[in-house]
């Protein structure tokens, strides 16, 4: 059995409202639905989803994926400019989850929880900066579709990672890979050593 021992500063604390978490998982499943049915309609007949891709296929799920992460890498920093964007998006999640919570059913939103969230770390901000440059360089020749699912999945992440349930442990495994993938970097590619 493994002990460990972990320090307050290896976390960062956030609030989540539950109209908050409700946005998040209405967008997460309006996505798989989308990604289930194919096709622009909806039609459900193999015509492809929004990019041209079959229904079902495991690869239309990668900008929608890759943005979940990088939703939860946001929320992973601190501070800086991806830790005040991951801020902002939370606030603003709330507070259109709040209002759509009370015109649908008259109740506002709770505060599901003060989630502490994994924090990445000196060497996960290696891979996380090289992340966002790479992204910001990149940004002209994606395609537009890819970056709404992108955008989307950013939301999903930055929404339902800050709770204490299975999307808490998605977080904590994403960040410590993070971290553990820059240690790897320093050590491997920058140092020499393994």
């Amino acid at each position: 059995m493994i002990t460990v021992t972990l320090a307050a500063a290896q976390y960062t604390t956030t609030t989540i409202s539950t109209a908050g978490f409700a946005l998040g998982l209405a967008l997460l499943g309006t996505e798989l639905w989308r990604w289930h049915k194919g096709g622009r309609g909806g039609t459900g007949k193999g015509k492809g989803d929004d990019t041209g891709g079959a229904a079902r296929d495991p690869k239309a799920l990668i900008p929608l994926g890759f943005g979940i992460v990088c939703g939860i890498l946001m929320i992973a920093c601190p501070a800086g400019l991806l830790g005040t964007l991951a801020s902002f998006l939370r606030w603003g999640g709330n507070s259109i989850g709040d209002i759509a919570m009370k015109w649908t059913t008259g109740v506002p939103s709770q505060t599901l929880g003060t989630a502490a969230t994994p924090r990445i770390d000196g060497y996960g901000a290696i891979v996380v900066a090289a992340l966002t440059v790479t992204l910001f360089i990149l940004r002209k020749s994606i395609a537009k579709a890819v970056k709404g699912k992108w955008w989307k999945g950013v939301l999903v992440g930055v929404l339902l990672c800050v709770s204490t349930g299975t999307a808490a442990l998605i977080a904590q495994q994403v960040v410590a890979g993070v971290n553990g993938l820059g240690a790897w970097a320093i050590g491997g590619l920058a140092k020499g050593t393994l």
